[in-house]
């Protein structure tokens, strides 16, 4: 069977109340704590998480920082990468989605909810408009997810380069860089079934701004790639 019916038939008598509740978030997203809504959003993907047979394997949320903005990057495997992290980071997260993902339900409300950004990467002056609403709220102590990559790789855990923009709003605002290794992230939704899968999420050390500040924003790409790239490789040794 489907992984994503398999997630759904097997939550079918929480997704009435968890659709309705997401949906009032998303309609009035200022009316309420940014918290409260990450919870409600995490509650839905922890149970899509389990319904579907995945297994996550999980290191390195002790070491998020806790205060002010952060900007996270991470590997890009596929449509359940976002889902992944949402589902293991604690901390309330936005995102730069590909402007397809826009109108997609749930997908929609979540964007909402978190004041995520979607992107179209073939239009230059959106691209800048977007980095640079991404710079204003983390200068305002929000965080979020960046795929620097920019599409998934088609070659399970190998990385594509990294796309140097998606560093200039870390240079910008100076806040700390998250790098996130994904392994195997690929198989959840890649693979035919539903059979049981394990996924790695690695948050690794944060890069802070005291340790990039003479780098340019092709020197950060390159330091944050490499880091993913070492541990997704120690992963699969």
């Amino acid at each position: 069977m489907n992984r994503i019916v398999t997630m759904v038939l097997k939550n079918l008598h929480i997704v009435p109340g968890a659709w309705i509740r997401l949906c009032k978030y998303a309609k009035h997203p200022d009316r309420y704590p940014e918290l409260e809504k990450w919870q409600h959003i995490q509650y839905i993907l922890k149970r899509a998480v389990a319904g579907g047979n995945i297994d996550l394997k999980v290191t390195g949320t002790e070491d998020l920082p806790s205060e002010g903005g952060f900007l996270m990057y991470s590997n890009h495997q596929g449509m359940f990468d976002i889902l992944a992290i949402g589902a293991t980071c604690d901390i309330p997260l936005g995102a730069v989605l590909k402007k397809e993902l826009k109108d997609v339900p749930f997908l929609k409300q979540v964007i909402a909810c978190t004041k995520s950004f979607p992107m179209d990467r073939e239009d230059v002056r959106q691209s800048l408009t977007v980095i640079r609403s991404v710079i204003e709220e983390v200068d305002k102590g929000r965080n979020y997810l960046i795929f620097p990559e920019g599409t998934r790789s088609k070659s399970s855990n190998d990385l594509l380069e990294f796309h140097n923009g998606s560093f200039r709003c870390a240079v910008k605002t100076k806040c700390p860089v998250v790098p996130v290794a994904l392994v195997d992230c690929y198989k959840v939704l890649d693979q035919k079934g539903s059979k049981p899968v394990t996924v790695q999420i690695h948050y690794l050390e944060p890069i802070h701004y005291e340790e990039y500040k003479d780098m340019n924003t092709k020197e950060l790409a390159a330091l944050v790639r490499d880091r993913i790239g070492q541990k997704v490789r120690s992963c699969l040794e």
